[in-house]
């Protein structure tokens, strides 16, 4: 029997208009007709579909039931399916639908866009990406005995892993070898791979291989004290930080030249008149403006564009921390001949549902064409002698030692499946989740909240939310969300110690006493707020949970008594401890 065309009719009064998109639903006679578009992979599927059609119409209807999101079969696998079950398999695989299906007759509609298929009741891109994140809603012991979903509100941290990242590893790791080293099959493979990474890191930011360069590291702390060691800089030149930094993107700049911060608002936004104030006052001698793309402390995100215009209207370069914006935003360096262009942007795998230990600088390619690599070693030089070294050129020169392949393999499947979702909707279900927060949180009295809390702003800003209660100590919160509701949150100072002194209003005089502490090791006394940070997975659920948990809270109504560690400033429960190996051991 020959294989059937992929516009061959299923039952009865099928339409054979083109389209370019692929439709099944029933119609009023109750058969079904089904229309696939005529690419090479759904052929071969359409194929096998054919010869066992009841299965196959079974399984679409069933996986409308499921609602697990979109169904998104990798070409190469479709077409090494011999069969329907085979064929199964792989759209189940790549749906991560569960194994587990119940039956239901309702209608269902497939739209194409792009070539991958997705039910018309969940047109929303957002629809089914919680069910694509590992480990997520995983049951965690609480006090008392029980379990509870976990939940997590720490995404400022780290985020988990998407399954088609796992996914990705797991199926690298056979083809897994040295890159640019060797000649073998794999290590063909794995330099290829660790190429096309490169090649997808700089595309997502908006860059161009002629202008731009790809670093790869472990992190956006190590990419930015690679710029620093690079940069030509003196002692008397001007770095100009915001007060809004992380230490990675102020701590390296202290130790190459002076640096002046620029001041931030009583919201924790950053001022730019006096930005302005400072390129004047340093005018000639500014040769950097470091700032976040977003920060991690209360989401605030500054018009990084309109900064670099100002920055190089001053001769100066601008270096924009994107390690908390890329996982929500867009990013766009530009062109260097465009005044608002972004001259080096850094971001961290592990913030963008990849943490397999990798991170990239990338910069504007003439920097790194000059000077010497702050690394020395393996895959750095082009010849060597015992009077000479000839350095490789940049990206080589800078990415000392074997690389971490398997980190960059990771990184481009989420930026692929990131870009696949949208940026820009990601962006508006963490607005609208920010924003439902916010309503939330505003209603437990004694708590505040930090930073540009309006509601009409959460479009403007990321879902990061920064808070105290009244007369409960940041540690404590965090202990009991934790220990009594499965709930995971950051407290403290965020690794932006001056900005959170800042936006706590801590005076000199205090600031003293928590440092006379510290050496008495002491840390009890810290300040610090609770932050909850939202991921694109997160539900208002959630939010819920964590309202009611505070709610409780805020009344002094948890199960458990806590006792406060001296060294760590950390409570924990008298009388209970939960069996980590039980859940893991090495």
């Amino acid at each position: 029997m020959p294989a059937a065309n992929p516009e061959h009719e299923v039952g009865s009064n099928f339409d054979t208009t083109r389209h370019g998109h692929a439709v099944a639903h029933r119609n009023v006679t109750g058969k079904a007709r089904v229309r696939l578009p005529a690419s090479r992979a759904h052929q071969r599927c359409w194929a096998i579909a054919s010869r066992t059609r009841v299965k196959v119409l079974r399984f679409f209807v069933l996986y409308r039931r499921t609602q697990s999101g979109p169904i998104c079969c990798s070409s190469a696998r479709c077409l090494r399916a011999r069969s329907a079950w085979q064929l199964l398999r792989c759209i189940l695989r790549a749906a991560a639908v569960p194994a587990r299906l119940a039956c239901t007759n309702n209608p269902m509609r497939l739209i194409y866009k792009d070539g991958v298929a997705r039910t018309a009741t969940s047109a929303d891109p957002m629809h089914g990406v919680r069910s694509r994140i590992v480990g997520v809603g995983e049951a965690v012991p609480v006090l008392g005995g029980g379990k509870r979903p976990y939940i997590n509100f720490d995404n400022a941290a780290s985020t988990p892993v998407l399954r088609e990242v796992l996914d990705s590893v797991n199926n690298f790791m056979r083809w897994y070898s040295s890159v640019h080293r060797g000649s073998g099959f794999k290590s063909k493979i794995s330099s290829h791979a660790f190429d096309s990474a490169r090649r997808i890191v700089c595309d997502f930011v908006g860059g161009n291989a002629r202008e731009h360069v790809v670093i790869f590291g472990k992190n956006t702390s190590e990419a930015i004290n690679k710029l620093a060691h690079c940069m030509p800089l003196e002692r008397d030149d001007v770095v100009l930080l915001s007060l809004l930094e992380h230490h990675s993107n102020d701590l390296p700049w202290r130790a190459k030249c002076r640096v002046e911060h620029i001041g931030a608002d009583a919201h924790g936004g950053l001022d730019e008149e006096a930005y302005q104030r400072l390129l004047e006052k340093h005018k000639g001698r500014v040769k950097l403006v470091a700032v976040t793309g977003a920060s991690n402390v209360t989401g605030h995100v500054p018009d990084v564009h309109r900064l670099a215009r100002k920055a190089h209207e001053a001769g100066a370069q601008i270096l924009v921390d994107c390690a908390q914006l890329a996982p929500h935003r867009r990013v766009d360096v530009g062109r260097l001949s465009d005044p608002a262009h972004l001259d080096y942007v850094s971001i961290s795998a592990h913030k963008m549902y990849a943490p397999f230990g990798t991170g990239a600088l990338i910069s504007r390619r003439d920097t790194f064409e000059q000077g010497e690599p702050e690394y020395r070693g393996g895959g750095t030089i082009e010849f060597v002698t015992l009077d000479t070294v000839d350095w490789a050129d940049t990206p080589d020169r800078d990415e000392a030692g074997s690389p971490n392949v398997v980190g960059a393999v990771a990184l481009a499947t989420a930026i692929k499946e990131l870009t696949a979702i949208g940026m820009d909707a990601i962006a508006r279900h963490e607005a609208e989740l920010t924003t439902y927060a916010l309503d939330k949180l505003r209603a437990i009295g004694p708590l505040r909240l930090y930073g540009p809390s309006k509601t009409d702003t959460a479009a403007d800003r990321l879902g990061v939310i920064p808070f105290t209660l009244e007369a409960v100590s940041h540690f404590q919160v965090a202990a009991v969300l934790s220990v009594e509701w499965g709930i995971g949150v950051r407290n403290g100072c965020f690794c932006a110690h001056p900005y959170a002194m800042h936006l706590l209003d801590m005076q000199d005089e205090a600031i003293q006493r928590i440092r006379t502490d510290l050496r008495m090791q002491d840390r009890r006394t810290l300040p610090g707020m609770v932050r909850v940070s939202f991921g694109m997975y997160n539900t208002r659920n959630e939010v819920d949970v964590l309202a009611e948990a505070l709610g409780q809270i805020a009344r002094g109504r948890y199960r458990g008594r806590y006792e406060q560690d001296r060294r760590s400033g950390e409570f924990r429960p008298i009388g209970w401890q939960p069996g980590f190996a039980q859940y893991f051991e090495l």
